[in-house]
């Protein structure tokens, strides 16, 4: 990612405006990917579903915390020296490594904390995480993409900074530009990314347009179809 394709405040602040779904919506009507890439699965979860969407860039690493560990911890000064020169907000995407991901867990309160800090807006992880309440109350609007939580910190290593990275089915690579909330996570090239929210905005007025119609007293399906075509073409 240069400087060039970095949004200005004002930018980022109208991503934070539109929900995720309307954005993946609105990055599939622009056409610049495949309509069934660029969103992660089911398997992620948003731990914080009432928070607002956030959106900011990668700074990706893997971690290994389920393989018995020889020698001390490494890799972690790296990690917070990458966040403190990534652009801001960040979104730190910790890439489950090791003997067993569903026990993996890559994230705590103390974390969370700093990580909030040094201008960190959520995590992502296809692992775990954990201290979710305490998380809450530390790191207020501080937000969690997970796979679920795991109690125990494990024997945790830092393998690699900087990687591009798989997580529940999207690739994520350092200065990607990511958008989330209840719904989920999605990725906006950054391409067309100060294109998304007009469009977002276009595409949610038809949708409320759409559903008032249908609930309305003159709904049909004849006139359905005359006034918005076929919602799924």
């Amino acid at each position: 990612m240069t400087r060039a394709s970095m949004l200005s405040t004002a930018q980022l602040d109208r991503l934070r405006e539109i929900d995720t779904a309307s954005v993946a919506n609105a990055v599939d009507a622009l056409g610049v990917r495949s309509r069934a890439a660029g969103f992660t699965s089911l398997e992620l979860r948003c731990m914080n579903p009432d928070l607002p969407p956030i959106v900011g860039y990668a700074v990706t690493c893997t971690e290994d915390t389920t393989t018995p560990r020889v020698g001390t911890r490494t890799g972690y000064e790296s990690l917070l020296q990458a966040v403190v020169a990534a652009p801001k907000p960040a979104v730190v995407v910790f890439k489950a490594l090791g003997q067993d991901r569903l026990r993996s867990c890559h994230l705590g309160d103390m974390m969370s904390t700093l990580l909030q800090r040094l201008g960190v807006v959520a995590v992502v992880t296809d692992g775990a995480v954990r201290d979710v309440d305490s998380v809450r109350k530390h790191a207020p609007g501080f937000q969690l993409f997970a796979c679920g939580t795991v109690v125990g910190a494990g024997d945790y290593s830092l393998v690699d900074i900087g990687v591009t990275v798989s997580i529940c089915g999207l690739t994520i690579a350092p200065g990607d530009l990511l958008h989330g909330d209840s719904d989920g996570l999605v990725s906006i090239p950054h391409g067309v990314a100060d294109r998304v929210p007009a469009q977002a905005q276009q595409m949610m007025k038809k949708e409320s347009d759409f559903i008032e119609f249908v609930r309305g007293p003159d709904f049909s399906l004849a006139k359905l179809s005359d006034r918005f075509g076929a919602p799924w073409s």
